[in-house]
């Protein structure tokens, strides 16, 4: 994943979806739009997948960093394919 496209979910999962859901459980509250609870813990939902997505990714991302920079010389393929399958 590009940085750009990491910023861009970073963005939407801290900024734009909490505030999507809050505003939707507000006007649905004061015009009586339906389903409110529901369409707000459902983009909550998502939200908190998204952040846990982009966790994994930033401690994968950070893993392979560390180790690129412990190491002065080039590292094997085979070496940064596991630690990037790694459970981490």
């Amino acid at each position: 994943m590009s940085n750009k496209v990491y910023d861009i979910l970073k963005w939407t999962a801290q900024i734009v979806l909490p505030a999507l859901a809050t505003f939707y459980l507000a006007i649905a509250a004061i015009w009586g739009f339906p389903y409110g609870e529901q369409i707000a813990g459902t983009i909550m939902a998502i939200d908190t997948l998204l952040g846990a997505i982009l966790g994994v990714s930033t401690k994968k991302y950070n893993a392979r960093k560390l180790l690129e920079d412990k190491l002065d010389e080039d590292i094997p393929e085979e070496l940064l394919e596991e630690v990037e399958d790694a459970d981490i």
